[in-house]
Formats: C-alpha cells, structure tokens, sequence
C-alpha cells in the first residue's frame, strides 16, 4: 500500500467513525460490551450467521436467560436451544452446534472461552469470521472479522482484489495498518447497512464517495 493510499485509507476510516455514531451498534458488539463475557460473545456471533441483528440479539437473550455459560447450557435439550433461538438461520443446526461447543469448551477448556483464532476454530460452527470476531470483540486482541460486508466494501473501495471472504482477510492482514484491525470490522458492517448497500449503494450521501473505487457499482443511488 502507497503512502498516499494510507492517507485515503485513514480519512475513509475517520469519516466512518464519525457515522457510526449515528448507527446502531452491531448486536454482537452489544452483547460485548454489555456483558464483557466471551461466552456469551462466543454463541451470539454463532447465532448471528446469516441471521438479521435484530433477530440475533432477541434470540440471544432468550437463551442466555435459560443458560448464561457453557456448563448450564449443556443441561439444556437441542429441542430447548431451537426455541430460544429461532427464528435464526438455521437454528437447527446452531442448536446442534451451541451443545457441541459447549461440550468441548467444559472437557477440553474447563469451561473458558479460548482466546486465540487457532484454538476457537476447533470448535464446532466456528470459522475464522466467528472466531476473529471473538478474539477482537472478547479479548480486545488483533484480529480481522471478515463478512460479506467487510469482503464487499474492501473489494469496493479497490483496497484488496479477492474472490472471498478469506481471501479478503489474508489480503487485509498484509496491508491493513494493525491499529484499524479491531474496529475494522463493526465500522464496515455499519457502513454496509446503512449507506454501502450491496445493491445499488447511496454513493450520493457517501462522505467518502470521491476516494470509491466504486468496483462492481453498477448503479448507486
């Protein structure tokens, strides 16, 4: 990354800072800050796959009613977890996936969360976006949460050029200055849902729509 494109890359980075103020923080972020438990962090980003914030954080906090840590939740039934949960994406298989992990946090971790990407991603329906997330959100460490937002924008603004979202995040890890990793993430995922839409994005109220690459926009409102 030039010098110059460093330079485009930290205003674009302030502008979003000051807008993200005005948007709703992402659920899983909430629950982070709210609770400051990993576990809790751990299963709502699991929860949150493919799943609106809205319906994340109802689903969360019905379950984390009945069991807020991974011991109490194992005395759960899959059939309890599926209830608490849906109508999330694919809460039958998250049901299944929440008693797993829990299992093996209780016998392989003594029921703590795991703070590093390699171990989190031994866990069952942990990949390398959830456990990035977790690591950054849980533990306040470096990682790069890549989702569809994330791997849309960069690709977008011409900051990386990939064909996925792991891809992006390999790309990111080279030429992504590592103070921008942690708020990388909830600042791209709010700027996604609210102004850099997937589809026919509002590049007219963009702050930031002069230094776009615009990459794949084929039309913006």
């Amino acid at each position: 990354m030039t010098n110059s494109a460093k330079h485009s890359l930290s205003q674009r980075i302030s502008a979003l800072r000051s807008l993200y103020k005005n948007w709703r923080v992402p659920t899983v972020t909430e629950i982070a800050e709210e609770t400051e438990d990993p576990f809790q962090v751990l299963v709502s980003t699991v929860i949150s796959a493919r799943t609106k914030d809205e319906t994340t954080e109802q689903a969360s906090r019905r379950l984390f009613k009945l069991a807020p840590d991974p011991r109490k939740m194992l005395t759960l039934k899959t059939r309890e977890i599926e209830r608490a949960i849906f109508p999330a994406g694919f809460y039958r298989t998250k049901a299944r996936h929440i008693l797993a992990l829990c299992r093996t946090l209780v016998e392989k971790f003594g029921g703590r969360v795991p703070d590093t990407i390699e171990e989190l991603v031994t866990l069952a329906g942990v990949g390398r976006k959830t456990a990035n997330l977790v690591v950054t959100l849980a533990f306040g460490k470096p990682g790069i949460c890549v989702d569809t937002h994330v791997h849309r924008i960069s690709n977008r603004w011409g900051l990386v050029k990939t064909k996925s979202p792991a891809e992006t995040e390999k790309a990111l890890r080279k030429s992504l200055p590592r103070k921008y990793w942690i708020t990388y993430n909830d600042l791209l995922v709010a700027f996604g849902q609210n102004l850099c839409r997937p589809l026919s994005p509002h590049c007219s109220r963009c702050p930031i729509e002069d230094s776009c690459a615009k990459v794949g926009v084929a039309s913006a409102r």
